[in-house]
């Protein structure tokens, strides 16, 4: 069977897609039905996920998370398939949304959701995003040399430019937007950097965000354990992200099920 190892964040964990991944830490919100396991299902991968609620590159890279190891020590080698989903809690992305929405009109005043809201302080986050992710990636292809490295970018979480999203203001919307637009550049440009490949699930998802009459992603909302947490994919999402993993792998080979 084929090694295949997830790395990143919330966004390819899957916090409250239900069922978890059994024996998995609470805090990492491991969706049993989150595309790894997706990927892994459809193709009879042996699949690793290390995937965790709230990682940086930093947790991909060096840094223990909540007592689990950075997620590379995972990587022995033997990898024919790598996905990474990372960076956007490097530039504060969801957690700008979430303070906004938790917060209403007085985030932009409180000592730190004042600064998820401040363009200035993203924007200095987004000019650090892509040597970290360039890092993550040269490390990757360092530790997994015979592996397929495919960065997956963050499925779409705004509307488009001049649709009202809910109750978040207006310029809150817009600096979202700006900062998920940086980061698939960024993602883009890091994967290309460090011979990895790009799939473009931000791209594909532009007419699924939470307001659309499809969502691949929820809004706003309580954070409440059976059901997709605010401002992540939903289940419809991580077979979205799934099917366009698979797409791009293409045809098994003859012997991959052996």
């Amino acid at each position: 069977m084929t090694r295949y190892v997830a790395l990143g964040s919330s966004m390819a964990a899957g916090p409250g897609i239900r069922p978890t991944v059994a024996g998995s830490p609470f805090a990492a919100g491991r969706s049993a039905r989150n595309y790894p396991h997706l990927v892994a299902n459809a193709r009879n991968l042996d699949l690793v996920d290390v995937t965790f609620s709230g990682a940086t590159t930093a947790h991909v890279l060096a840094d223990r998370q909540l007592g689990s190891p950075p997620q590379i020590e995972a990587l022995n080698g033997l990898e024919s398939l790598v996905t990474i989903t990372i960076g956007g809690n490097d530039v504060g992305y969801v957690p700008l949304l979430s303070a906004a929405s938790l917060f209403g009109p007085l985030a932009p005043i409180l000592p730190v959701t004042g600064a998820l809201l401040n363009g200035a302080t993203r924007e200095r986050a987004l000019d650090h995003v892509e040597g970290a992710l360039r890092a993550v990636g040269a490390a990757v292809r360092e530790r997994a040399p015979h592996a397929r490295v495919l960065f997956v970018d963050y499925l779409t979480l705004m509307p488009p430019a001049g649709t009202r999203a809910g109750r978040l203001p207006d310029h809150v919307a817009d600096l979202a937007r700006h900062v998920a637009a940086e980061l698939e550049r960024h993602t883009a440009a890091a994967a290309a950097a460090t011979g990895c490949e790009i799939v473009r699930a931000g791209q594909a998802s532009r007419d699924h965000h939470p307001w659309s009459a499809r969502p691949w992603t929820v809004g706003a909302g309580l954070l409440l354990p059976w059901r997709p947490w605010p401002w992540h994919p939903n289940a419809a999402g991580m077979a979205a992200v799934a099917d366009l993993i698979l797409a791009q792998l293409g045809e098994p080979e003859a012997n991959s099920r052996d």
